[in-house]
């Protein structure tokens, strides 16, 4: 078996390295934003546990690469399909303002965009492959961000 980093949490960790050397070199908010960066660390942490806990319910996969069993279509991904996805986006938004660092939510754009490409993109092929119909549907009803 190939072993490789390319999941998410890898990325969010190079993000969040980035938002650190950027704010050792710029964070003129200092804590001015501390509380409000925690709390979107604590609810991005918490809609991720939530999504994952949807998961072992359905009893399918939460790895990215593999391929699914089941639909998962409760919890949070009744408003977003790609909750998990979201909660990294918090998760490094919160980051940057708990550092005081406004050029650290920049970073927020371009992860969104490795996470699109990256992720997100084959995961609905692999859906639309291994689910049909089902996964067609529930795609044309629910946003894939919020």
């Amino acid at each position: 078996m190939k072993m490789t980093l390319n999941y998410p949490p890898v990325w969010l960790a190079g993000f969040m390295v980035l938002t650190w050397d950027l704010a050792m070199a710029y964070a003129p908010w200092g804590e001015v934003a501390l509380w409000l960066g925690r709390a979107l660390i604590a609810a991005g942490l918490l809609l991720a546990i939530w999504s994952v806990v949807q998961f072992r319910k359905a009893r399918t996969t939460v790895i990215p690469h593999q391929e699914p069993d089941a639909l998962v279509q409760t919890g949070p991904y009744r408003l977003s399909r790609n909750p998990i996805y979201v909660a990294d986006l918090a998760i490094l938004a919160g980051w940057s303002l708990t550092l005081g660092t406004p050029l650290g939510l920049l970073l927020v754009i371009p992860f969104a965009l490795v996470l699109e490409r990256l992720f997100i993109r084959p995961e609905e092929a692999r859906l639309a492959v291994a689910l049909g119909t089902a996964y067609t549907e529930y795609r044309s009803r629910v946003r894939r961000w919020v």
